[in-house]
């Protein structure tokens, strides 16, 4: 808001999401101060509070609004909160031509993609729903066991060691996504 009329501005070309949500740039959170900040920004900038405003108020309402729950949810999974600090820290992710993914794990990962591709089969399906939770991820949260280990490398700022990580969680969290649309009822 502008100090001396109070009117909203336009949210920033490239704002840091941590900031802006009240958040230390680190892989380790406060899920709840995370909440209470993306519900006070909310409360102060949400569209519906400025139906009476000038439209370009309107607009940057809509801007904000949205920002704040693209930081919300981004800050809030560990996932995407490793790749955001990844991306911070200037370390891109490693593509699937990449030499340093390991070429066990691909072949683990296409198999299982080879599984979901065929006819739906609920044996099947729940096979891998099993693989997929005792490896990494199942309703996109990191066992805590691999979330400790993400939050050493990042503290201990090995970002090859998370960036490793966190791109194999990656697959994983693509291969739940699949599962998903294919265990929708057709």
């Amino acid at each position: 808001f502008c100090p001396g009329c109070r009117a909203l501005q336009p949210p920033g070309p490239r704002p840091d999401l941590f900031r802006l949500m009240g958040c230390d740039r680190s892989f380790r959170i406060d899920a709840q101060q995370l909440q209470q900040r993306f519900r006070s920004l909310q409360r102060a900038v949400h569209p519906d509070r400025f139906g009476q405003r000038p439209p370009e108020e309107q607009y940057y309402s809509e801007q904000h609004s949205s920002l704040i729950n693209k930081a919300y949810q981004t800050l809030l999974n560990p996932l995407s909160r490793g790749l955001y600090l990844l991306e911070l820290k200037g370390v891109e992710l490693a593509q699937e031509t990449d030499s340093e993914t390991d070429s066990e794990f691909l072949t683990e990962i296409m198999e299982i993609n080879e599984k979901l591709a065929e006819p739906k089969n609920e044996d099947i399906l729940e096979e891998i729903e099993t693989l997929l939770k005792g490896k990494f991820i199942l309703k996109v949260k990191i066992q805590p066991s691999l979330f400790k280990l993400v939050m050493f490398y990042f503290i201990s700022d090995d970002l090859q060691e998370a960036k490793k990580l966190l791109g194999k969680m990656k697959y994983f969290a693509n291969l739940e996504d699949k599962l998903k649309k294919k265990k929708i009822p057709s």
